[in-house]
């Protein structure tokens, strides 16, 4: 099966299970940004109890992060290997990347921010990719750094396929 026939059959899988109303990913999007948030609000209540001293905001990490992995649970399905792991710190990372690229931004740093934000995305594609079910890693074997097979003939890499895909797939703006 060649890669075209790979994402054209995940694309109709999705769209099928949309009309089914068996897959909301918008609202699945925007819990992952939710996640994402949280992540961060843990991050700042871990710095903000070294930075004072007051122990309590450990407290408040800790239910932070309870309401996270109830959360996080209702977006992975699987948990082989570290896939759990993998999916918090991908989320993680893109919302890290995120506010890299836009403060970059805001600075005039344009270039630099659009870097970021391609690896923000690249990310948060991935963390898609994964929790989707469209990753088969049963066959993984070295290959071209581009080429996400050994028939891949437009070699744009596993994000260029997948953030495409993403594109096309999510559509936070459905109701």
């Amino acid at each position: 099966m060649t890669e075209k026939e790979i994402f054209d059959n995940v694309e109709k899988k999705i769209a099928s299970l949309k009309k089914a109303d068996k897959l909301d990913l918008s609202s699945d999007q925007d819990l992952s940004l939710a996640v994402m948030n949280l992540v961060s609000i843990e991050e700042h209540f871990f710095f903000t109890a070294k930075k004072t001293g007051k122990d309590g905001y450990f407290n408040l990490l800790e239910q932070t992060r309870e309401i996270r992995k109830t959360l996080l649970k209702k977006l992975i399905k699987q948990s082989e290997g570290e896939v759990w792991c993998i999916s918090k710190h991908l989320l993680a990372a893109s919302m890290r990347l995120m506010e890299v690229g836009t403060k970059l931004f805001s600075a005039d740093n344009k270039m630099e921010a659009k870097e970021m934000f391609e690896k923000s995305y690249q990310l948060y594609s991935l963390f898609w990719a994964i929790n989707l079910g469209v990753i088969d890693t049963s066959g993984i074997q070295s290959i071209d750094d581009q080429a996400i097979s050994r028939n891949d003939k437009e070699k744009n890499g596993f994000f260029g396929k997948f953030g495409s895909l993403v594109r096309r797939a999510i559509d936070c703006c459905l109701e």
